[in-house]
């Protein structure tokens, strides 16, 4: 990942997992954080009941003490943690993705908000994960303003994919990843679309997505009217075709019997 300029300032994050998707996001944050970041990570027990009534029996003695708290569980009852984490925790902010609906249902996601927010800790709920960018998450018309600044700091780095592309004699020469996605799938594709024809690179860019593999829902999405893992494939190509904009022919296609005027 190729530096930015961005003035960068030390995060402390706990990544709390329940499972192989959040786990390979922690992974690949670890692994690909700055390196003035500290990057902690808690697993969840697998196994959490709907309904918490003693979330003592579901928690550690103790936490570390960190800015941020990443929020990667698998099941609603895990979400009822999340207070409890923060308060632990002294976290300032949470960052909750939904790449899965039967994780953090719209419902108990407005009831996390309203607990977070009388702790006066910031939240968000990039739906899916890979729309999350320094100034905005969600697709239309879910598309939400982000405004705390640890979570910027956060999304500088991971969110929706963001690539430098260099082209030579119509193909790729050279592609940097500048934002990776939570999971890494950024970096999969760059290397996968090296050396791949301008005019392919686009949907090359869609399989490569689908076969990293995306873990986010096929469930159709009642919002997007679509799974969130195609939704996460299409802005994928979307900021693939933005990266290489400038090497894309476009054609103009005049209407039968057009006439300039």
């Amino acid at each position: 990942m190729r530096d930015t300029g961005h003035a960068e300032i030390p995060l402390s994050i706990l990544a709390a997992t329940q499972g192989q998707w959040g786990e390979r996001i922690a992974e690949n944050i670890t692994a690909n954080a700055p390196s003035d970041w500290i990057v902690h990570t808690w697993a969840a027990p697998r196994v959490i009941p709907p309904i918490v009534d003693y979330p003592d029996d579901y928690l550690p003695e103790e936490l570390p003490q960190v800015e941020m708290i990443l929020a990667l569980g698998e099941v609603s009852g895990f979400a009822q943690l999340i207070p409890d984490i923060a308060r632990m925790t002294g976290a300032r902010a949470v960052l909750a993705p939904i790449d899965r609906n039967a994780s953090l249902p719209e419902g108990l996601a407005r009831q996390l908000a309203g607990w977070l927010e009388a702790m006066d800790v910031a939240v968000a709920f990039p739906k899916p994960f890979c729309s999350l960018t320094e100034t905005s998450y969600n697709r239309t018309p879910l598309v939400q303003p982000l405004e705390d600044e640890i979570l910027k700091r956060f999304a500088h780095h991971f969110g929706r994919p963001q690539f430098k592309v260099e082209v030579e004699d119509g193909h790729i020469s050279t592609i940097d990843v500048l934002r990776d996605a939570g999971c890494g799938c950024a970096g999969h594709v760059a290397q996968g679309l090296l050396g791949t024809a301008v005019s392919d690179a686009v949907e090359a860019a869609g399989l490569l997505h689908h076969h990293f593999p995306c873990l986010a829902d096929m469930q159709k999405d009642g919002d997007y009217h679509d799974t969130l893992m195609h939704v996460s494939g299409n802005l994928l190509k979307e900021t693939v075709r933005e990266a290489l904009k400038p090497y894309l022919e476009v054609s103009y296609i005049r209407p039968q019997g057009h006439h300039e005027s």
